[in-house]
């Protein structure tokens, strides 16, 4: 059943449908460009979903089916006049994106059409990237003579290698679907008309499971991968710990051996 907003939004739609929440980019007219308002309201959207206990994970989409996002709104790129400026847009970019890293459920990016630019680096921030098969990627920064400035210098070469990111920075070219799947900037590429549906049943699946230790092990692989390999291991240790302290380590043991399904109190 889909619910609306507790908040009235003017550049995205949020519904609620079963476990997922489902923020979807609604500029369609500029190829869902993210202009900061955009971006805030994602912010606040995201906020909403994650204080929602029915809502066990998130989903975020565009409107249409020709972008996901098609990149920043050039309008306000061209209105920043210092490097401050500059620094103040890309920090509240970052800000979203650490916010999505470091929320306890987990975000699936259902990526159609064009993402490019602060599009590719919003898909990016995502857990868990699909793709429908005429989906395109790319970082074309430097055709307007700057940077990736959304993460994108950093989470790309972590996701597809130093050479591949660098090649699609330095060129800003396109790349397709298949491509991205290749070289795994995407989990899995779907037709188009399915796209919504195959985010909405992982959505449905991740909620099967239990919550907490559905957090703890987002943040072990976030914080892991800040740390050395034996910082690493020493963290998932610490989280394995605590994952078996509660109630629903108890349960999911019981039900197992009970050869039931488990009912999680996400305690």
């Amino acid at each position: 059943m889909t619910t609306a907003s507790e908040t009235a939004f003017v550049h995205i739609l949020v519904d609620r449908r079963g476990p997922a929440g489902i923020i979807t980019i609604n500029r369609p007219r500029v190829l869902n460009a993210l202009s900061h308002e955009t971006l805030q309201e994602i912010s606040s959207a995201f906020d909403e979903l994650v204080a929602d206990p029915e809502v066990r994970a998130i989903i975020v989409t565009g409107s249409g089916d020709r972008a996901f996002a098609a990149g920043a709104d050039i309008a306000e790129l061209q209105s920043l006049a210092t490097a401050q400026e500059g620094f103040e847009h890309s920090k509240s970019s970052h800000q979203l994106l650490f916010k999505m890293q470091d929320a306890p459920k987990p975000v699936i990016m259902a990526v159609n059409g064009y993402a490019l630019g602060g599009g590719c680096e919003l898909a990016l921030g995502g857990d868990i990237i699909l793709a429908s098969d005429n989906a395109r990627f790319g970082q074309p920064e430097v055709n307007l003579g700057i940077i990736p400035g959304f993460g994108g210098t950093q989470r790309l070469p972590r996701l597809v290698g130093r050479t591949r990111a660098l090649e699609m920075i330095f060129t800003g070219d396109q790349i397709k679907a298949e491509e991205a799947y290749r070289i795994g900037l995407v989990n899995r590429v779907v037709p188009a008309d399915q796209l919504l549906a195959v985010a909405e049943e992982m959505a449905a699946r991740i909620a099967r499971k239990a919550p907490l230790a559905i957090a703890m092990a987002k943040r072990a692989v976030y914080e892991g991968l800040e740390r050395s390999p034996r910082e690493g291991n020493e963290l998932e240790m610490r989280y394995f710990g605590d994952a078996v302290a509660t109630d629903d380590r108890k349960e999911g043991t019981a039900a197992f051996l009970e050869k039931r399904e488990p009912v999680w109190q996400g305690k």
